[in-house]
């Protein structure tokens, strides 16, 4: 039991990115807390749950009956606070470590666990997860950094590594995801992947992604608005940065548009999977811990929309900076309880499930505006012509009758 003992202390390095434009993270010490009687890794990780309003918010909903697709470097099925919860997929990445490496699924189990993780010991113990009773489904697209095989990953044409995130998010909305993780990024875009993202979005499916970890204004290099990242800044995708346990920007947290929201993203527990526990920072957890609070929404209310899960999101956020948004933390930090109840009005506005065709494909003119109703006035109008028409009518009769009585003048 860890409440027996001290935590290991190791460093981590958390492989978020599979090309520049998404920075791996600098290297973070384990969690090294005392014993506790609930246990110090629940103790540490409570101030994640509290900045999220996580524990007010399963009161209402805790993620049952919802899958999340995480498409990561794949995720250790047998770890205490996964264990019967992860679902495997396929393996896109075109190299052939085996699952059993250590250094296989190392940043993916870290971020599944920050979803479901359920904890152990009666749920008492270990890491919890935004929404526990959430199943995950791992996704293999990218290996880790220390991968034995990432050289040969990384050599790969453009097309071939934009092609296995594609490939990712298709069997994700195939086999049932409502909601899709990506703690990765890219620096170049990809019509293919942006594709498979409008089905997502069709089939109602919420996708998150990290805003990256390239600093900007608002960190030690403050001369540019960082480099985009995708899959955070294609349209539709909730792009998340990361604050700390105070509420300040993390340094290395991207500053640019795409960022709609932020979550706890510095110094955060996670369970590895080595199931030993961990301390990991960047936007990478960030992006984990609003797919847990998607996750939440979509249990309540599963036919809600896409947008309308960022937009409860995002109206409901706390820390709102000046102006109510910036490009370093979007609208604010995510407030899940918040975000549930918004989540249920907008349930209520209007139907289920709408696909962004009918608005953002349209390319037809409007239909013109509809035939208002018309007033008593307009009544009284078209009346008096009507009755005049057959005063006229009337007359003209008369007239003729008149004419046929008279002599004519011409051949009979």
């Amino acid at each position: 039991m860890l409440s027996h003992r001290m935590l290991r202390r190791r460093h981590a390095l958390l492989a978020a990115a599979a090309l520049a434009g998404m920075a791996a993270l600098a290297a973070v010490p384990a969690l090294g807390a005392a014993a506790a009687p609930a246990d110090g890794i629940r103790a540490s990780q409570q101030w994640v749950l509290d900045m999220l309003d996580a524990e007010a918010a399963w009161s209402v909903a805790r993620g049952a009956g919802v899958t999340v697709a995480v498409i990561d470097s794949g995720v250790n099925p047998y770890v205490s606070n996964l264990s019967g919860s992860v679902i495997t997929g396929p393996d896109y990445t075109g190299v052939s470590t085996s699952p059993s490496s250590t250094e296989w699924g190392v940043h993916g189990t870290w971020m599944a666990s920050l979803i479901a993780g359920h904890g152990r010991a009666g749920g008492f113990s270990g890491i919890i997860g935004v929404a526990p009773a959430a199943r995950i489904l791992s996704i293999r697209a990218i290996p880790d950094r220390a991968d034995p095989h990432y050289g040969k990953y990384e050599r790969e044409r453009e097309t071939v590594i934009q092609q296995s995130l594609a490939d990712g998010i298709r069997y994700a909305v195939t086999h049932g995801a409502k909601v899709i993780s990506m703690s990765i990024g890219y620096s170049s875009p990809s019509g293919t992947v942006r594709a498979e993202l409008q089905d997502a979005y069709d089939h109602g499916v919420v996708v998150i992604a990290s805003a990256g970890n390239s600093g900007g204004p608002g960190s030690s290099r403050r001369h540019a608005i960082a480099p985009e990242s995708f899959p955070a800044n294609y349209p539709g995708v909730i792009s998340v940065g990361a604050v700390s346990s105070s509420a300040e920007v993390a340094s290395f947290s991207s500053d640019n548009l795409s960022v709609q929201v932020a979550a706890p993203g510095v110094s955060v527990p996670a369970q590895g999977r080595d199931g030993q526990y961990w301390s990991v920072s960047g936007t990478s957890p960030a992006c984990a811990l609003v797919a847990g609070v998607a996750a939440l929404i979509k249990s309540r209310y599963p036919g809600l929309a896409p947008d309308l899960v960022a937009s409860a999101m995002t109206s409901t956020a706390t820390h709102r900076p000046a102006g109510g948004y910036d490009s370093q933390v979007g609208f604010g930090i995510v407030d899940a309880a918040a975000a549930l109840t918004r989540a249920g009005q907008l349930a209520g506005d209007r139907p289920a499930v709408q696909g962004v065709k009918a608005a953002a494909r349209y390319h037809g003119a409007l239909p013109p505006e509809p035939v208002g109703p018309r007033g008593s006035g307009r009544l009284v109008l078209f009346s008096l012509l009507a009755l005049t028409s057959l005063m006229l009518v009337a007359g003209a009769v008369t007239w003729l009758a008149v004419l046929h009585r008279s002599p004519g003048r011409g051949n009979l």
